[in-house]
C-alpha cells in the first residue's frame, strides 16, 4: 500500500483541493522577496516589440500622468486629517497592470509608493480569480500590514484598479502615514510591542470600497479598532477621493490617447530606468566596498545592533550583501522584513545617489540581495515590526558610504557626494485626551527637520528634511496647538556644537522642549536610537554626529513657574539641565528610546533633532567659514579653537591667518606622533570577540558568525542558521537587581548583629 502513487487525474484533484482550501493566505515569500519588475505581458510585448513606439507620444502622456499625480497628492495635503498628511508624509502613484511602480507624485514619499508594489501583486495573484473576492471596476482595496508590503503599520494605503473596455490597464494608490492604529501604545508605533498582536490594525489588502463608495460596515469595524475613529473615517475618505480624482484623469488620458499609449508609457518608463541603471553600474569600477552601522537601542534596553553592508559591482549588476547583521528580536518591535528594507534602501539611493532618476522600484531590477534569514532586516513574518524605523532609517543613509567611494573617482557624477543625513526619528509620539475631550495618538512632524550631511562641495543644510522625503516640511505649531494640548516652549532652535564637523560640516538639528496643559490624561513615548552611539557616520575624515540624550524635568508645572519668575526659564536644554533653576523639580537624562508614560501638566520633555555626518578633514575647513559659524552661534569658541584649530581674537573674531596655519601644521605633526603602524594598532585595539560587558548583536569580524543575546545570555550562531533572540523584560531585570541589592543589605545587617 505504501508504494501506491496517485495517477495524474487523482494528483490534479488533490492539487485543486489544496489550492482551493488554503488555511491562511499569509504573506507570500514569492512576492515579498521579489523586488524586480515583472516580464512584459503579451500585450506589452506586442506593443513595445513592434518598433512603432512614439517617443513624443510617451512624453506627452507621461506629462499628463505626472500632472494628475500632482493634483491627487495636493488633494491629500489640503484635506488630510492625519498630521502626516499635513506635513507631506504621503503620496499617490500609478502602477502597471502587473503591479510594477511606474510613477509617483512629484513631491510624494517614494518609499510609500514603492511599498505598495507588493500588496498590489498580492491582489493580482490571490484576489483577481478568487470567486468570493474578485477585482472589479470601482473597487478600492485598503492595506497597512508591512508583512504584505509596507514600512510599518501606521501607513495606510488605498489601491484602485483602472479598467478600460472591461480590461485592467493599471493600478492607482494613495498612502498616508495615519499614526493611530489601535496598537498597545497610542500613536501606532509601540516600542512596548512584544508580538505582532500588540501592533493594532494588521490589514492585508482587502476590498473596502465598491463602485467608488466606502463600505460602511468595514469602515465601522476599522473605526472600532482604533483610538481615533474620526481620523480613520476622514482619511479613508481622503485617500479614496484622491484616487478617484486620479482615476478620472487617467480615464481622460485613455479617452484622448487610447489604451495602447497608456500601457506603452507606463512600461517604457520603467524599462528605460532599468537600462539606465545598468549603464550607471557599468561606469563604476568592479570591486567591493563595505561599511557598518549600529543602532544602540531596542527601545526597551540599550544594545549594540549591527547592520553590515558590502556593495559589490560586477559589470552592470550590483550585489547588496547584508550578511552578518544583527539577528531579529522575537519580542521587540524593531524588526523589519526584507521588502521593507529594500524599499527604504531604494529611497536612500534615489535621494542621495541618483536623485535625477524617476522614482520607480525598477531602479533595483539590476540589484541582487543577500541576507541571513531571521536577521533584523530580513525578519520572519511572526516578529513584531511596529518600530521597524530603527534599522530602516539607517538603511536610507548607510549606502552613502560605499557609494561615495565607488563614485569618488568618476569624471561624471549624478549628484554631489554627501555624507549620511541624521537618520533617527527624534520626535515625541503622543497620546491621551485632548482639550476638546477627544482621544487621540499620533506622531509629531519634528522628524522632518533632520540635519543633512556635509557635501563634497559645501556644507550640509540645516534641519532640511527627513531622509525618506526631501519634499516634506515641518508642521505648523499653531495648528497643532489648536488640536492638541501640547505646547512647545522651545521649538526649532539650532543646537549649538551638536553637528558633524569637517571640511564641510553637516547641517545642524534643533532642540525641542515639549509640555502640555488643559488635559487630565496625556503622555509621551519616543522611538529613537543614537543616544549612546553616533547615528550619522562621516565621510573622508569628517566627524560623526554627536550622540543625543533625552532630558526630563518633572515634579514641576512650568506654567506656574513662568507666572512667578519667567526669567528662570531658558530655551536651552543644556542650560536648564546644568543650572537646574526650579527648586523641588527632578532632573533626569535618558536614552531616546522610551515606552509610553503618562506625564503631568507642565512637565518638560526635551530632545534634539540630530545632525548629519561631516565631510573631510576639519583642518581643511576655511577659517572664514569657521568664523561665520561662530558668528551665527552654530559653534562655540572652544569648537573653533579645539576642533578646527583656528586662532582668532575673541573680542573681534578676526582670524590670525599665520597663527592658524602654524597651529594646524602643529596638529598634523601631533597626529603623526600619535599614530602607530597598522599592525601595532591591531594588537592593542582588536579583540577576538565583543567585550563581555557589551550587549552586542551581529558579527564581530567574520560575517558568517553572528552574536546574539538570548534571555540575557550571549550566544554565537552561524549566519545561515540564525535563531530569533528572546529579550528579558527590563522590569524583571531591574527587579532582580533590586532584590539582589536587598539581599546583600540584609546579609550585611545580619552580619553586623
Amino acid at each position: 500500500m505504501d508504494d501506491i502513487q496517485p495517477n495524474a487525474e487523482q494528483q490534479a484533484l488533490i492539487e485543486k483541493f489544496l489550492d482551493e482550501n488554503k488555511l491562511f493566505l499569509a504573506p507570500d515569500p514569492m512576492i515579498m522577496e521579489n523586488h524586480r519588475i515583472e516580464p512584459r505581458s503579451a500585450v506589452e510585448e506586442e506593443l513595445l516589440g513592434s518598433g512603432r513606439v512614439d517617443a513624443h507620444k510617451i512624453n506627452e502622456v507621461r506629462g499628463l500622468i505626472i500632472a494628475a499625480l500632482d493634483e491627487s497628492h495636493t488633494m491629500i495635503e489640503q484635506m488630510g486629517v492625519a498630521p502626516g498628511a499635513k506635513w507631506g508624509d504621503m503620496t499617490t502613484a500609478i502602477f502597471t497592470a502587473a503591479g510594477d511602480l511606474s510613477m509617483i507624485a512629484p513631491h510624494g514619499v517614494g518609499g510609500f509608493a514603492a511599498a505598495v508594489f507588493y500588496p498590489i501583486k498580492f491582489i493580482n495573484k490571490y484576489w483577481v480569480n478568487e470567486p468570493t473576492v474578485g477585482v472589479r471596476d470601482g473597487d478600492g482595496f485598503i492595506h497597512n500590514d508591512a508583512r504584505y508590503g509596507g514600512i510599518h503599520n501606521t501607513d495606510q494605503s488605498m489601491m484602485m484598479p483602472v479598467f478600460w473596455k472591461g480590461k485592467l490597464v493599471c493600478w492607482l494608490s494613495a498612502t498616508i502615514h495615519e499614526g493611530e492604529n489601535g496598537s498597545c501604545e497610542p500613536g501606532g508605533m509601540p516600542a512596548a510591542a512584544e508580538s505582532k498582536f500588540d501592533e493594532g490594525l494588521k490589514m492585508p489588502p482587502f476590498r473596502v470600497a465598491e463602485n467608488g463608495e466606502l463600505k460602511r460596515d468595514l469602515v465601522t469595524f476599522l473605526q472600532n479598532s482604533v483610538r481615533d475613529p474620526k481620523l480613520q473615517l476622514e482619511d479613508m475618505k481622503v485617500r479614496l477621493h484622491s484616487v478617484l480624482r486620479l482615476r478620472e484623469r487617467i480615464l481622460k488620458v485613455l479617452e484622448e490617447h487610447g489604451e495602447e499609449a497608456l500601457i506603452v508609457t507606463l512600461r517604457q518608463h520603467i524599462e528605460d530606468v532599468v537600462e539606465e541603471v545598468h549603464r550607471r553600474i557599468r561606469e563604476l569600477p568592479d570591486g567591493t566596498m563595505r561599511t557598518v552601522s549600529f543602532a544602540d537601542s531596542t527601545l526597551r534596553e540599550s544594545a549594540m545592533l549591527k547592520l553590515t553592508m558590502a556593495l559589490t559591482v560586477k559589470g552592470d549588476r550590483m550585489i547588496v550583501d547584508m550578511r552578518g547583521s544583527s539577528p531579529e528580536l522575537l519580542n521587540r518591535s524593531i524588526n523589519a522584513c526584507q521588502a521593507s528594507f529594500k524599499t527604504m534602501l531604494f529611497t536612500g539611493f534615489m535621494q542621495n545617489i541618483w536623485p535625477d532618476l524617476p522614482f520607480t522600484m525598477a531602479v533595483f531590477t539590476p540589484f541582487d540581495f543577500i541576507f541571513d534569514k531571521n536577521s533584523l532586516i530580513n525578519g520572519s513574518f511572526d516578529t513584531p515590526q511596529a518600530m521597524s524605523l530603527i534599522p530602516l532609517f539607517k538603511t536610507m543613509t548607510i549606502a552613502c558610504i560605499p557609494m561615495a567611494k565607488f563614485n569618488y573617482s568618476l569624471p561624471h557624477r549624478y549628484t554631489a557626494i554627501v555624507a549620511p543625513q541624521y537618520d533617527q526619528p527624534a520626535s515625541l509620539i503622543y497620546g491621551g485626551l485632548t482639550q476638546h475631550c477627544e482621544y487621540t495618538g499620533n506622531f509629531c512632524a519634528d522628524i522632518n527637520g533632520m540635519g543633512q550631511g556635509g557635501r563634497s562641495h559645501r556644507d550640509g543644510e540645516h534641519s532640511i528634511s527627513p531622509p525618506f522625503a526631501a519634499h516634506c516640511d515641518l508642521g505648523e505649531i499653531e495648528l497643532m496647538e489648536e488640536d492638541l494640548p501640547m505646547v512647545r516652549l522651545g521649538a526649532f532652535t539650532m543646537a549649538r556644537d551638536r553637528v558633524g564637523f569637517g571640511k564641510h560640516r553637516s547641517g545642524l538639528g534643533y532642540e525641542q522642549i515639549h509640555t502640555y496643559r488643559r488635559s487630565g490624561l496625556w503622555g509621551f513615548m519616543t522611538g529613537c536610537s543614537g543616544s549612546l552611539f553616533s547615528s550619522s557616520q562621516p565621510l573622508f575624515g569628517g566627524y560623526a554626529s554627536p550622540a543625543y540624550p533625552m532630558c526630563k524635568i518633572k515634579n514641576i508645572n512650568i506654567f506656574d513657574e513662568l507666572k512667578k519668575n519667567p526669567g528662570k526659564f531658558s530655551f536651552d536644554m543644556i542650560e536648564l539641565m546644568n543650572t537646574q533653576p526650579f527648586e523641588g523639580a527632578s532632573y533626569s537624562t535618558h536614552t531616546m528610546g522610551m515606552t509610553f508614560e503618562l506625564a503631568a501638566p507642565g512637565e518638560l520633555y526635551m530632545m534634539c533633532q540630530g545632525a548629519g555626518g561631516g565631510y573631510g578633514d576639519v583642518l581643511l575647513r576655511d577659517p572664514a567659514l569657521v568664523m561665520k559659524d561662530l558668528e551665527e552661534n552654530f559653534i562655540s569658541d572652544e569648537t573653533a579653537r579645539d576642533i578646527y584649530k583656528v586662532v582668532f581674537d575673541a573680542a573681534t573674531e578676526v582670524v590670525d591667518e599665520e597663527a592658524t596655519a602654524r597651529r594646524r601644521a602643529e596638529e598634523r605633526e601631533a597626529r603623526k606622533a600619535r599614530g602607530v603602524p597598522f599592525d601595532e594598532f591591531v594588537k592593542t585595539w582588536v579583540t577576538p570577540e565583543p567585550p563581555a560587558h557589551l550587549p552586542y548583536m551581529g558579527c564581530w569580524d567574520d560575517p558568517s558568525e553572528v552574536y546574539g543575546i538570548y534571555a540575557g545570555q550571549r550566544v554565537k550562531m552561524q549566519g545561515p542558521d540564525l535563531t530569533s533572540q528572546f529579550m528579558l523584560n527590563p522590569k524583571d531585570v531591574r527587579i532582580a537587581e533590586l532584590e539582589a541589592e536587598l539581599a546583600t543589605y540584609r546579609q550585611g545587617q545580619a552580619g553586623g548583629k
